[in-house]
């Protein structure tokens, strides 16, 4: 096992793939959620992109910086202490059952019932989890709720119900992706911290601290760099929600990328429906016979699927209609 913490031995490096660094781009739809026009302004991103930065948001920045002091501490841990929290959700390098790695380490909480403790953290560990998932939970269920309205959806809790749902399946996620100087020394490329993939879910939120790395995939397919703001949220149209605006809504391509001097700490809150919720593009979004992309399933079966395949896989290319038509 590599231990992230430390800079890792570069023979565990053939494992994962380098990237080129690519440009910087600068035009990320910055969206101010008390914006009048935030409604409008939300859904035309979810359009072009897929992905949007979130300001004035409203969430505490203490409660930000705080939980990056912690989960610092927690993956500064030698890594025999780390291991032990292995059964609560604590990973690192293999991502998925199916081959995938990465430059990373990570932990994987489920945010419904409410996280109260983790075995092996700290009591203030899990404190400062349970304040940060709060204040993005409450969030989540805001910006899907203007989203509704941007989509003249009736009535507007439509999408928020899912993520509020007690059996709701949603999670949250904090990822470190440690240096790797040697490796950029050698050869100036970037190790891949996490591939390219789409979220599953219906929305991802996600803060990270000042150091660059995440890159998205515009509809041209080129890469592009999205500038680090410690201070905002990125907004991730997921899957699911793709599926249920019948393809209007596009869900992001996305990876990250390691720095090779400085660490990368990011938390992510996964807003996921039931596991038993019928996933079908709602009528109020389709025109007068307008028939729908994907076939039905539920989150369950789709998570089951998302799960097993590739990191890189187009996991929606089995429920779309016109794929399912030609086997």
């Amino acid at each position: 096992m590599v231990v992230l913490s430390q800079p890792a031995a570069l023979e565990h490096c053939s494992l994962i793939k380098t990237c080129k660094p690519t440009c910087v781009f600068t035009g990320i739809p910055v969206i101010d959620l008390r914006d009048p026009e935030a409604k409008t302004l939300i859904v035309k991103a979810c359009e072009e992109y897929g992905f949007f930065k979130l300001i004035n948001h409203g969430v505490p920045m203490e409660f930000m910086t705080r939980l990056e002091a912690e989960a610092l501490s927690f993956f500064n841990l030698p890594q025999s202490d780390k291991d032990k929290a292995t059964p609560f959700g604590y990973g690192s390098n293999k991502i998925g059952p199916n081959g995938d790695v990465g430059w990373i380490e990570y932990l994987l909480v489920n945010t419904n019932p409410q996280l109260t403790s983790l075995k092996t953290l700290s009591e203030n560990f899990c404190y400062e989890v349970n304040d940060y998932i709060l204040a993005v939970k409450r969030l989540a269920f805001e910006v899907v709720e203007i989203m509704a309205d941007g989509l003249e959806i009736e009535p507007r809790n439509v999408l928020s119900r899912l993520l509020r749902d007690e059996k709701s399946d949603s999670c949250f996620r904090l990822n470190h992706y440690p240096p790797c100087p040697q490796l950029q020394a050698l050869s100036g490329r970037n190790l891949i911290g996490f591939g390219e993939h789409t979220d599953p879910q219906i929305i991802s939120i996600l803060r990270s601290n000042n150091t660059s790395g995440l890159q998205i995939c515009l509809r041209d397919r080129t890469w592009v760099s999205v500038p680090p703001d410690q201070t905002s949220f990125f907004i991730s149209v997921g899957d699911t929600l793709q599926v249920m605006s019948n393809g209007r809504l596009r869900s992001v391509l996305h990876r990250v990328l390691t720095d090779s001097m400085k660490s990368r700490v990011s938390m992510i809150y996964f807003g996921g429906p039931p596991m038993s919720e019928k996933i079908v593009a709602l009528p109020c979004l389709m025109a007068k016979g307008e028939e729908s992309l994907y076939k039905e399933f539920t989150w369950w079966e789709y998570k089951t699927c998302a799960y097993k395949s590739r990191l890189g896989a187009n996991r929606l290319g089995l429920f779309e209609k016109t794929a399912n038509a030609s086997l």
